[in-house]
C-alpha cells in the first residue's frame, strides 16, 4: 500500500492543495529545506492529485503543484534552521533569533493569505 491508496477514503480534492501546502510548509520549517522538500513531497502529492482527477491535468493538479512550491518557500523562510535566514541575519550583523522573530510575523500573513487562496482555490478547481 501507498499513500495515495490510504488517504482515498479520508482526503476530500477540495482540501488537498490547503493540506499540502500545510504539510509542506511543516517540513520545511523543520528541515530549513525547501528543495528538500520539494524532493520528497512532489512524488507524493502529484500522484494523488491526479488520483482525484481521473489522471487528467486539471486546475487542481497545478493547485497540488503550486501548493507544494509555496508552502516550501514559506516553511523555508521562516525556519531559523534556513540557510537563506542565517546568511541574512549574519550579513545583517543581527541576532539571529531576533531575526527570524521580526520576519515571522510578516511571513504569516502571507502564508494565512496563500492558504485562504488554496482553500479557495481547492473548491472552485474541485
Amino acid at each position: 500500500m501507498d499513500i495515495v491508496s490510504i488517504s482515498e477514503g479520508f482526503l476530500s480534492a477540495q482540501l488537498l492543495p490547503a493540506i499540502i501546502f500545510m504539510i509542506s510548509a511543516i517540513m520545511a520549517f523543520s528541515t530549513g529545506s525547501s528543495w528538500g522538500t520539494f524532493a520528497i513531497c512532489m512524488p507524493i502529492a502529484l500522484p494523488l492529485a491526479f488520483n482525484f482527477t481521473g489522471g487528467e491535468v486539471t486546475t487542481l493538479v497545478y493547485a497540488c503543484f503550486a501548493a507544494v512550491a509555496g508552502g516550501g518557500v514559506f516553511g523555508d523562510h521562516c525556519s531559523p534552521l534556513s540557510d537563506t535566514t542565517i546568511l541574512a541575519s549574519t550579513g545583517a550583523a543581527a541576532d539571529h533569533i531576533d531575526h527570524v522573530k521580526t520576519q515571522l510575523p510578516y511571513a504569516l500573513i502571507c502564508g494565512g493569505v496563500a492558504l485562504i487562496g488554496y482553500l479557495i482555490l481547492g473548491f472552485i478547481g474541485a
